[in-house]
């Protein structure tokens, strides 16, 4: 069969699946009974073929395989989730967030990379397991950058207060630019034999991540002359549909950040154009449409990230290993978020919870799947762990990514509703004075 076929049956699978989920009980997250119920099946695969029934874990990994979830996601429906992501994003709120958003994207994301390096170098050292310094700190490059497909299809439906949510939002949205440009730079040592040098690094990021915000700006522009040309109501939503489909795929041809420019097109054509281009009847299905697509393709993304065990070799060391990497970049994410808000905090008051949000919010997903899968499989083999690099740094990314969707997006709301209850708590002391509290917390 083609990959066509697998990914329409998978499609229909992962539908079933959030339709069966909302009879059940609307509550749960749809995108983590997707994910839970991949991986519950490839669990039972995988034991059905240990136990010589059946063997369909064989034909279940060939799919998987065909695939190719980096492609598929990197070159295919990322444009797709982030587009629709930055539509609903409200630029005012964003602009009053400017400082947080930039910080947690450039410094948090760099910081956890080398936090989560030299602690995994160090741990792996005390039990005698050594791995290179150099693989440790690619771990840290591809887990610590927060997945903006995985956080906005989990925190933005918890309707957590604006400010906080534009927070996470924002800063998963924005750092992909800043963890593939680390990722690329450490992958070309580990792998390329290069250097790392200042002018090669500045040379990367001008190329990737301010070429693709330059490139989404003029993508984003002309949408907006070509909407406001027509009165067309279907063909203005049409129109969009060029700019993640021939303007993802022009922006990898021309090597800029593809996914921030489909985030800085999103916005542009969700504060600008939304208002100044779009009839009355588009401005009503322009986010009717869009959701349907964001649902639809999260649904078969999940499913692809539940069901990528089946590419997952383990042993006992990459258990361990994997257990100790959970902890490891927990506590990296909170003192990489802790750090420049505990400066930030001496000009702002913020809502409590902000940190802990932040850090048990910090989702990782499929992007940092995909840039695991894209080491090259013949890499180092240790014989200390039994395991390549790829497939250790698989495991172990494959480990974290699903405990953040399981576990951190089934216990976030509980935070999310200690948050909103301090935010009513103030608006109850402005409405009661009439005036604004001496600090506004964010």
């Amino acid at each position: 069969m083609s990959i066509y076929t697998y990914i329409c049956f998978l499609s229909a699978i992962s539908i079933l699946i959030g339709f069966i989920t909302q009879k059940i009980n609307d509550q749960i997250q749809y995108t983590i009974a997707v994910t839970a119920s991949a991986m519950v099946g490839s669990l039972i695969l995988l034991l059905m073929g240990y136990l010589n029934w059946f063997n369909l874990d064989d034909i279940a990994r060939t799919v998987m395989e065909r695939i190719n979830f980096k492609s598929f996601l990197l070159d295919g429906i990322l444009g797709f989730l982030l587009f629709a992501g930055a539509l609903g994003i409200k630029l005012p709120v964003m602009k009053s967030q400017k400082w947080e958003i930039t910080i947690l994207a450039l410094f948090s994301t760099l910081a956890s990379t080398f936090f989560v390096g030299f602690m995994l170098y160090g741990i792996t050292g005390l039990i005698g397991w050594h791995i290179e310094f150099i693989y440790c700190l690619l771990f840290g490059a591809l887990i610590s950058p927060t997945d903006p497909i995985a956080v906005l299809a989990i925190i933005k439906n918890l309707k957590a207060p604006k400010k906080l949510s534009m927070k996470v939002e924002g800063e998963s949205l924005f750092n992909d630019g800043v963890g593939l440009v680390i990722f690329t730079t450490v992958f070309a040592v580990a792998f390329g034999g290069r250097e790392p040098t200042l002018e090669g690094i500045s040379e990367l990021f001008l190329l990737e991540a301010v070429g693709g915000i330059l490139f989404g700006l003029a993508l984003g522009l002309l949408a907006h002359f070509l909407i406001s040309a027509t009165d067309d109501g279907s063909l203005e939503i049409l129109l969009t549909l060029t700019i993640p489909t021939a303007g993802f795929m022009l922006a990898n041809l021309l090597q800029v950040s593809g996914a921030l420019a489909m985030v800085v097109a999103g916005i542009m054509i969700g504060n600008w154009t939304r208002h100044t281009g779009f009839s009355t009847q588009s401005q009503h299905y322009l986010d009717h449409f869009w959701e349907m697509i964001d649902h639809f393709l999260n649904s078969l993304l999940f499913l692809l990230i539940g069901s990528a065990m089946l590419l997952v070799s383990f042993t006992s060391q990459g258990i361990i290993l994997s257990l100790i990497a959970i902890p490891v970049c927990l506590l990296c994410r909170y003192l990489s978020v802790w750090i420049p808000f505990k400066l930030l905090s001496l000009r702002t008051t913020y809502n409590p919870y902000t940190l802990r949000i932040l850090t048990w919010g910090g989702l990782r997903g499929g992007l940092s799947l995909a840039m695991a899968l894209s080491i090259p499989a013949g890499s180092l083999f240790m014989p200390e762990i039994g395991m390549n690099v790829r497939d250790l740094l698989l495991v172990m990314t494959y480990a974290v990514v699903m405990f953040s969707i399981l576990v951190q997006g089934t216990t976030i709301e509980t935070m999310v509703k200690k948050s909103k209850e301090v935010t009513l708590q103030q608006r109850g002391y402005v409405d009661l004075h009439h005036k604004t509290p001496p600090s506004q917390s964010n």
